[in-house]
């Protein structure tokens, strides 16, 4: 199928304030309500296990339920509860944080699952051949990226303090997702074949499991995941404690974002030439070469860090693009796009749950406190190395059932 460019960048539009969204709760949420609301790291892993735990739980409903609701009309109407619980979330209140942090992100969760299911399904169904969804799925990561480089400099051009510039990014949402729903919804078209409703939730959920390709694809996806999502919960951690870099936070996430979405269409075509798995699992060690050294940095270790976050930022275009490409394929080929979509999002989720909800209470339990100096060894060891054997245990899985996995 032909679709404009023109169309597939407006698709791709609305990736940049949804992405926008998603990285403050998941990098500057932690360090906010550990410092700013003077949160027990215990208790912040706690929360941020449980809400995460909750929020990934209604994921496969919500994909089941785009298979049956206009997605185009849940899309919008999802907007309005996300961006008020974004607002609250990153305004703590001086007392009783830890109430306040459960609601902004119960707000917050259920806005951005319902968007993000339904954002993923239509754009499976708009692409009606492998190569199509891949382009699809690209301009939405691509933009995605853009927002994520946004998110993460933004908060030190706003304000010289962290919580103040984290506070004012919150106010930076609200116009831009309105302008992207616009262009998106707008310029995109409706699309999309109408598929008749694939049964009951149950039933819709037994037959996305029967898939054998897909249940591998997840238990990657599983492994992969955890690698990425254990330095995004610590990254802010480890720059300021054991890099002693505390305001080149900003550059270096934004350096490592803008890297993968430049490299989003060379991932894109060696994806066409040799096939979306072999470039992945191309990807992936590109990503374990670039993490090796990471435990031997010290304080002031700028540019070899830098150079870490460059290559490693490389690997992340393949790692958002290739992956969701290939459910959607198999998502497509069921007729219920948004179901596999809601359980990718639920195990998506799960991963960052574990990664903090684990890793924190983890640190706190081996002596490491934010800004202390004590526990840096046991940081090191969570940060830089546990993430090097999920990836290696994920490249694994994946090579072994390439054969299993491409589809043409």
């Amino acid at each position: 199928m032909n679709m404009a460019p023109t169309r597939i960048l407006a698709y791709g539009v609305l990736g940049l304030p949804l992405a926008f969204a998603a990285l403050p709760v998941y990098v500057h949420v932690p360090r906010l309500y550990a410092e700013v609301g003077g949160m027990d790291l215990a208790l912040l892993g706690g929360i941020l296990l449980l809400t995460r735990v909750c929020d990934a739980a209604i994921d496969p409903w919500l994909g089941w339920l785009a298979d049956r609701l206009p997605r185009r009309k849940m899309l919008a109407w999802a907007l309005l509860p996300l961006l008020c619980g974004f607002v609250a979330l990153l305004n703590p209140p001086a007392t009783h944080a830890a109430p306040w942090l459960v609601a902004a992100l119960a707000l917050t969760y259920l806005g951005y699952s319902a968007a993000s299911v339904a954002y993923q399904s239509w754009g499976a169904a708009l692409g009606e051949d492998v190569a199509l969804r891949t382009r699809l799925t690209a301009a939405r990561e691509g933009f995605g990226l853009f927002g994520v480089v946004l998110a993460a400099a933004l908060p030190a051009l706003l304000a010289a303090d962290f919580g103040a510039g984290v506070s004012r990014l919150a106010w930076v949402l609200p116009p831009l997702l309105l302008c992207a729903a616009v262009v998106t919804l707008g310029g995109t078209g409706a699309g999309g074949r109408s598929l008749p409703p694939a049964g009951r939730f149950g039933a819709s959920l037994l037959r996305l499991f029967a898939d054998p390709a897909f249940v591998r694809l997840l238990l990657v996806f599983v492994a992969n995941g955890v690698a990425a999502a254990l330095p995004a919960t610590l990254f802010l951690f480890f720059v300021a404690d054991v890099l002693a870099l505390e305001a080149a936070s900003g550059p270096l996430l934004a350096l490592y974002f803008i890297a993968g979405a430049l490299s989003l269409p060379a991932w894109v075509a060696l994806a066409a030439r040799f096939g979306r798995v072999r470039a992945w699992a191309l990807a992936m060690l590109l990503a374990m070469c670039a993490f090796a050294g990471t435990s031997l940095l010290g304080p002031g270790a700028l540019w070899p860090f830098a150079l870490i976050c460059l290559l490693s930022g490389l690997a992340l275009g393949a790692d958002l693009a290739l992956p969701a490409a290939l459910a959607a394929d198999l998502g497509e080929r069921q007729g219920q796009s948004g179901a596999y979509f809601g359980v990718w999002n639920f195990v998506a989720k799960l991963n960052l749950a574990l990664a903090a909800g684990l890793a924190l209470p983890a640190l706190s339990l081996l002596g490491y406190q934010p800004g202390s100096g004590h526990g840096l060894s046991a940081l090191v060891g969570v940060y830089a190395l546990l993430p090097l054997v999920f990836k290696v245990l994920a490249a694994s899985l994946l090579w072994r059932w390439r054969n299993y996995l491409e589809i043409r």
